[in-house]
């Protein structure tokens, strides 16, 4: 494996000082003493000046030596050993390393003579002195000038330490701003804030996948082959004059397998394959997100024919102001760019854009006119037959047990998406795991899908007998009403073990079926079941806790939306309040259209009747199956959890 060598700071610091050394030995003067002027003249009067050497700004000289220096040096040169009692002896004695026989080593005389040399110089800063030529005359002091041009060490302390120093800082601090460090993250730094963020898959790359990974969308897969075939085979296109849809947008709930149908497109035509969010055009500098754009397409021109998938298309995409208030310019102008980059390829470019999103309400419509985004596919939740084929890809990499059944497990859980699905199979292999099996059974599963709708079982939760008795009766009224009510799921389980954030017990009902339609009489009957666990607590103890606050959030909604999006009102049927093109993917629901004071005083006293009238039925269906009620409480206080089997022995066939 190739190492690479990470840039440190004490790489920087070890160059600075190795620099600073070179500028020392190299370029810097000899530590010369500074004399003062007045001194200077003194010495040359008293005649100990050897020489000097006059410069523009300087004078640099040397004294003569002392009468110490003169008689080492005379003993030196005769190698001869000085009395011990003069003081140059001793002198001698300390400063040269003699030997035994009272010689000193040639390099130590050597060593002594440059010391000497160099205690003698000094330099003087220069004055205007008329005088001076003259006395140097009169003392026969051997003198002359120069001018100076260091001309080297000035270019290098001067331009190039400083620049080159500069260059290393600036190296190092954008160096560590492209690893993400830097403002705007995403390992862009300044001078790349522009370039796209989009991720470059080869037609080859191990990210991408066929048609074969993708299950349970078999419409949105035939409608996508059409644009592989196109990037294979474009010949048979453009020989009869047809044109490939230039943008697709892929369109459903999240979950759905919109990024994989992605990546099976790019995997099935054999090219390459950008991909990113929409998010990655944001920045907080102007005109970065038009940037990127502009940049994305100009890679992707290049490598014609590729495919550019932008995930999540509503973060640029959003419907422009148009009453000239604009919240965000930036966002507009990379949308701008957008539209324009799409409506500007050339006829010899194959660049396909895909796009997917959950809120295509909200899209720009001159992002979703013929010549950019021509062509949509819904990616709806999967059917039966296709969360069946879903639950297949996925358990393919787990060990199953003989008694999975894998269409049993697909008819409980209706209405997931793909995403679902897999986290089931996860979980479950998971529970497996814990227990210590070697293989996931069809229990693991049906305790992964308790876990997934409910949530975690809270075993060790502490609950007074009071509070027990009141969850028991609650939990059974569900049970009975949701097992005897028309149009209503199967029970599958009961129990009052508390779950999830909140749940002190819980009743599950699983369809056997998909259903797309329900009638009004089924409506209401789901409203009864959610109202049977208070209609059992004031059956039975006369008052109502706060344990039906989620029921009577769910029947809120349900009375909600048959009098203002199903038209299933008796004093103004037909009549539907919802904006054209809203989509509920996301589970908030549509926007309501303005409705006058009159209406929304009778939608209020319409709604209030409807639940007050179910509810009274529900209270008196319990009260003439009071027997089941507490047969199926006391049952649950001893078992505390009853499966289906448990439900149909205790209440009887359902027969509806």
């Amino acid at each position: 494996m190739k190492s690479t060598t990470k840039f440190s700071i004490w790489y920087f610091l070890s160059i600075l000082g190795g620099m600073l050394f070179l500028e020392t030995l190299f370029f810097s003067g000899p530590s010369v003493k500074e004399m003062s002027y007045n001194s200077f003249r003194d010495s040359l009067e008293a005649g100990r000046i050897e020489h000097i050497v006059i410069s523009d700004d300087k004078i640099y000289g040397k004294v003569k030596k002392s009468s110490d220096s003169l008689a080492i040096e005379k003993a030196a040169a005769k190698e001869e050993v000085v009395a011990d009692t003069s003081k140059t002896a001793t002198k001698k004695n300390e400063l040269w390393n003699l030997n035994p026989e009272g010689k000193a080593a040639p390099w130590r005389i050597d060593y002594e003579k440059r010391k000497e040399d160099l205690a003698r110089q000094f330099y003087v800063i220069k004055l205007e002195d008329k005088d001076l030529v003259n006395d140097l005359q009169k003392h026969g002091i051997d003198y002359k000038g120069v001018i100076e041009n260091d001309w080297l060490g000035n270019f290098f302390s001067n331009w190039l330490l400083p620049f080159g120093l500069l260059f290393l800082i600036w190296g190092f601090v954008f160096r560590r701003m492209s690893k993400g460090g830097g403002m705007g993250g995403g390992g862009n730094n300044y001078l790349n804030v522009g370039k796209s963020k989009a991720k470059i898959y080869a037609s080859d790359a191990e990210h991408l996948h066929n048609f074969n990974d993708v299950a349970g969308c078999d419409e949105a897969k035939q409608e996508l082959t059409e644009v592989v075939d196109f990037l294979k085979n474009s010949e048979k296109y453009t020989d009869l004059g047809a044109k490939i849809p230039k943008g697709i947008l892929l369109v459903g709930p999240p979950g759905t397998g919109k990024t994989l149908l992605a990546k099976a497109v790019a995997g099935e035509a054999g090219v390459q394959f950008y991909a990113l969010s929409g998010s990655d055009f944001v920045e907080m500098f102007v005109g970065v997100g038009a940037a990127r754009v502009r940049d994305l397409f100009t890679q992707a021109k290049q490598k014609s024919p590729c495919i550019i998938f932008i995930d999540e298309l509503d973060a640029i995409g959003k419907s422009r102001s148009s009453n000239g208030m604009s919240g965000n310019d930036e966002r507009e102008n990379t949308l701008n760019q957008l539209l324009v980059e799409m409506d500007g390829f050339a006829a010899d470019q194959t660049v396909i854009v895909l796009g997917a999103t959950n809120r295509p309400e909200i899209l720009d419509k001159a992002l979703l006119r013929p010549g950019r985004f021509d062509r949509q596919v819904q990616v709806d939740r999967p059917d039966l037959n296709g969360r069946l084929m879903i639950l297949k890809v996925h358990s393919g990499k787990i060990k199953l047990g003989s008694d999975v059944n894998l269409e049993e497990i697909a008819a409980q859980t209706a209405g997931f998406v793909g995403a679902d699905l897999a986290n089931l199979c996860n979980e479950a292999a998971l529970l497996a795991a814990r227990e210590g099996k070697s293989e996931v059974h069809h229990q693991n599963f049906f305790d992964a899908f308790e876990r997934v709708v409910a949530g975690l079982e809270k075993k060790n939760a502490v609950i007074n007998d009071n509070e027990k008795r009141t969850v028991a009766y609650h939990e059974a009224g569900h049970a009975i009403v949701g097992h005897f009510t028309k149009g209503a799921d199967p029970v599958r389980k009961v129990s009052i073990v508390p779950r999830g954030s909140g749940a002190l017990g819980y009743v599950l009902q699983a369809p056997t079926e998909d259903r797309f339609l329900m009638s009004k009489g089924e409506l209401l009957g789901k409203i009864k079941g959610l109202l049977g666990g208070r209609a059992a607590e004031e059956i039975k103890f006369g008052a109502i806790s706060t344990g039906a606050s989620n029921d009577l959030e769910k029947v809120a909604g349900i009375v909600n939306s048959m009098l203002t999006v199903y038209g299933m009102s008796d004093n103004f049927p037909n009549l539907s309040l919802q904006k054209e093109g809203q989509n509920n993917f996301l589970g908030n629901g549509g926007q309501s259209m303005r409705r006058s004071e009159d209406l929304e005083k009778q939608i209020d006293k319409e709604s209030l009747e409807i639940i007050a009238k179910c509810y009274e039925e529900t209270k008196d269906f319990l009260r003439e199956r009071i027997d089941d009620l507490e047969k199926l409480a006391q049952i649950l206080l001893e078992k505390e959890i009853l499966d289906e089997k448990d439900v149909v022995d205790i209440l009887g066939p359902r027969n509806v």
